[in-house]
């Protein structure tokens, strides 16, 4: 391709609403203009790098016995309903209305028609296991779409599906998608690793997210260097000791704390109550039903593992007003040991089990109890982990450090067990005869998102720093003269005719610009290297080679195509598919 029969429209500055290095880099590089909140048009760089992407995603689904269909975006919400995700979901669905009236969603995610196709056309164990992918455009209605292609409105995402007899069998499958995505990732040149993960609201009872570290990432990640414990903050645990246990003291004593309505006032003189002594006492509306949630005092509820672990649908913080109609008192002197109506739960965290001597609220405004022991004076529902892990924690596993950093989620794989099989009736027959549920998985990859994922990993103060694999040209030939009569514009046209003719994917800069704008250019859109032709070096018989993150190599003209795909061989042959 010449640069001037394409369209490449760099510029100088990122518009004032892109706020993150990779979000600027694919509007100032020219691969993508944004059409409106979240919805962006993929110019010919930006797709032909998406395309390269995908086409390492298919290698590696075929590879690991997947099979590609195609499923529509318009789906009718019936299937939702029958799964039950027409309500939990709704907030990110798309809906829409046909000129008879009826209502449509757009696909935001398939394992309901994925799972209603198995159950029209798999009848037997003879016909599993299977595993079903597609590559297409999927649409949320982000309320805050951000961050360019991360969090984008419409997105192309690949999703799979497994069907298999056992559990086991669910396990290996699996198995071969968590593979296939650490080579999908390794060859697109990023560096992800896998974190344990919620499940959110599409279920299942194992989940891994593959994660490509960056200060801008919207999720949190805690690890341990020393044994490889790796999970998302949603779910990361740590090995830090219950509450230190004290004998059950006396009984509990009511005492006035006029104004007192945080944790930090009641450490203060003349209460002294340290903050892990305090029980922290939370009122939740649960799928509409009141419940109470208690943690220590320097602790801090992770909304996420309370939502997953009571399984309701939809969970918000009581309004002050509600917590004082429940408990008799406003947040600040909340406390679980009197005055609890019936039928409210009270889950507890971990840590607590078994303390006493602790502080809480009397649920009387201006008033707290001492000398509170856990199992003596409340009522527990349920004891689970409920806190927020903090870097410095033991690690669960291994006893060293924890540490927390920021990453982007491009992956993720989940078990799904036999949730959405039952629901939708996607059954076949066993060897016995017996009718039973297919045993599925879900495995997604945000393809745009890996895309700008590889562009916030991989990038310097002049643009772009493209792998080769997902480049979307991996030589750019920029001749200083473009008259045609030129040295330079000849042993460009050369050039290109020769390595096209290899299989090269290769641009020529033909613009008539000055070499500074195009040597700008180049490293701005980060073509992996640079072919340089200038009157001086051509005096002396020879051409620059400048790799994209490398210092200039100076080749005979005879040499350059050979140098080039030396170059392009050394920094691609590893990652080639097995």
């Amino acid at each position: 391709m010449k640069w001037t029969q394409t369209l490449i429209p760099t510029l100088r500055d990122a518009p004032s609403d892109a706020e993150i290095v990779s979000h600027k880099l694919l509007l100032r590089a020219g691969l993508i203009r944004k059409l409106a909140g979240g919805v962006y048009t993929f110019l010919p760089l930006g797709l032909r790098a998406l395309r390269k992407i995908e086409t390492i995603i298919r290698e590696e689904m075929n590879r690991a016995g997947a099979i590609e269909v195609l499923m529509p975006a318009l789906q009718p919400p019936e299937i939702w309903e029958q799964s039950g995700r027409a309500e939990t979901a709704s907030n990110v669905l798309f809906k829409v209305k046909d000129s008879s009236g009826r209502q449509w969603f757009l696909s935001p995610t398939a394992e309901e028609v994925i799972t209603t196709l198995a159950a029209n056309e798999i009848n037997s164990y003879r016909q599993l296991p299977k595993n079903f992918y597609q590559i297409s455009l999927k649409f949320r209605d982000e309320i805050r779409p951000r961050f360019g292609l991360m969090r984008a409105k419409e997105f192309i995402m690949k999703d799979a599906y497994s069907f298999d007899t056992t559990d086991d069998g669910a396990m290996a499958s699996y198995k071969k998608m968590y593979d296939a995505y650490t080579r999908i990732f390794a060859r697109c040149g990023l560096q992800a690793f896998p974190v344990e993960a919620d499940t959110g609201v599409i279920g299942g009872n194992h989940s891994h997210e593959f994660m490509v570290p960056a200060e801008t990432g919207e999720n949190e990640v805690a690890f341990c260097e020393g044994c490889g414990y790796a999970a998302n903050i949603e779910k990361a645990t740590s090995g830090l000791p219950k509450t230190a246990p004290r004998e059950v003291g006396a009984a509990v004593e009511k005492f006035a704390t006029p104004g007192v309505v945080t944790i930090e006032a009641l450490s203060k003189a003349p209460y002294g109550v340290p903050a892990n002594r305090q029980i922290k006492t939370l009122v939740y509306i649960a799928d509409s039903k009141e419940v109470l949630v208690l943690i220590r005092g320097d602790d801090q509820l992770n909304e996420t593992k309370f939502l997953a672990k009571t399984g309701a649908v939809a969970v918000r913080p009581a309004t002050p007003e509600e917590c004082h109609a429940i408990l008799g008192a406003k947040p600040g002197s909340l406390g679980a040991v009197v005055n609890i109506p019936a039928g409210v739960k009270i889950y507890a965290d971990e840590r607590l089990r078994g303390a006493n001597d602790m502080t809480t609220g009397a649920n009387e405004d201006g008033f707290h109890f001492r000398n509170v022991s856990l199992e003596r004076d409340i009522q527990v529902t349920e004891w689970f982990d409920l806190r927020t892990v903090r870097a410095g924690e033991p690690c669960v596993k291994c006893g060293k450090s924890l540490k927390i950093r920021r990453a982007i989620e491009v992956g993720h794989v989940f078990k799904l067990g036999t949730k959405y099989s039952e629901k939708l009736n996607a059954t076949f027959l066993d060897e016995t005869g017996v009718r039973k549920p297919s045993v599925m998985g879900c495995y997604g990859i945000g393809v745009t998102r890996t895309l700008q994922a590889v562009i916030e990993q991989s990038n310097d103060k002049d643009g772009i720093v493209w792998p080769l694999n997902v480049a979307p040209y991996q030589v750019c030939i920029t001749p200083l003269s473009v008259v045609p009569e030129s040295q330079a514009m000849q042993l460009a046209e050369k050039i290109y005719a020769e390595l096209t003719a290899q299989g090269v994917d290769v641009i020529l800069d033909d613009r008539d610009d000055r070499p500074g704008v195009k040597f700008k250019d180049a490293d701005l859109v980060g073509f992996p290297i640079r072919v340089g032709l200038g009157e001086k070096s051509l005096a002396k018989g020879e051409v620059e080679i400048k790799p994209r993150n490398g210092p200039v190599q100076f080749v005979k003209t005879e040499e350059a195509v050979a140098a080039v795909i030396k170059l392009i061989a050394a920094n691609t042959t590893a990652s080639k598919p097995g």
